[in-house]
């Protein structure tokens, strides 16, 4: 018996770990956190971007349908911004002041999605729209005078021009 709680004695000091391992692993742990940081806010910022551009492409197809149910006739001007704030808006009704009785679409705008309706004057509409939490100044622009696909801008527009 007394053999044993010696030997149980002796290993006592050979219990827990060294500063040293410690250290190492608090220092292996931080390289991990600073390569995983930068990029966890990339995938975050072509996330709103790409939220950006799926709330284009869903503004063109509103527009569209509205188009179809109202004679074809586009809706007014308009534009939205939702950024959480009281004075933000997180959808946009279309409509037409020239239609009477005209049927209402509905553009829903992801969080801090701003986007912006242009109806020209030769019977073309322009969309345009970015994600504050995205890219700086990345901006996604639908011009239904050339049609094809919703394009990424080479430069800052604004909400109430598209250009």
């Amino acid at each position: 018996m007394h053999e044993t709680i010696n030997r149980l004695r002796a290993k006592k000091g050979d219990e827990g770990f060294t500063l040293i391992e410690l250290l190492v692993v608090v220092v292996i742990i931080g390289v991990l956190v600073a390569i995983a940081v930068p990029v966890y806010l990339n995938y975050r910022k072509g996330a709103a971007d790409k939220s950006a551009q799926s709330d284009v492409r869903g503004a063109v197809s509103a527009v569209e349908q509205f188009y179809t149910d109202n004679g074809n006739v586009y809706p007014d001007t308009q534009s939205g911004t939702n950024d959480g704030s009281s004075t933000g808006v997180s959808s946009l009704t279309l409509n037409s002041a020239t239609v009477t009785g005209a049927t209402t679409q509905v553009i829903t705008l992801s969080d801090k999605t701003q986007l912006g309706y242009v109806k020209n004057s030769d019977g073309s509409y322009l969309l345009c729209g970015n994600n504050t939490g995205g890219t700086t100044d990345k901006w996604y622009i639908y011009n239904s005078a050339n049609g094809g696909s919703v394009k990424a801008a080479s430069k800052k527009l604004t909400l109430t021009t598209c250009v």
